[in-house]
């Protein structure tokens, strides 16, 4: 039989995480933040990078944290493309 949301009280219909599975969440967040601020560091300051080595780390990281947060691609669209976007055009005056 299936059942029917129970449209009065929606906190009964809810999943909440247990303070284990927030920590964990919050170490991949962290973890996540990291790495995309190190991959920005070294595309603004290591002026050896080319375009096209700048260009592969920052699909390689898309691909890291995607892995890390399945799923959540228009996240990552919204939060870090235009961020790389805005740091490529600004460190290789690229339009």
């Amino acid at each position: 039989m299936e059942q029917k949301q129970d449209l009065k009280d929606p906190e009964k219909n809810l999943v909440v995480p247990d303070a284990d599975e927030r920590a964990a969440e919050h170490k991949r967040l962290r973890r996540l933040q990291f790495m995309m601020n190190m991959v920005m560091q070294t595309i603004a300051q290591d002026s050896t990078l080319t375009i096209d080595e700048a260009s592969q780390m920052i699909a390689d990281s898309r691909k890291a944290a995607l892995a890390m947060f399945p799923g959540k691609e228009l996240a990552y669209d919204l939060i870090w493309k235009p961020r790389f976007q805005r740091l490529m055009r600004e460190r290789f005056r690229i339009m």
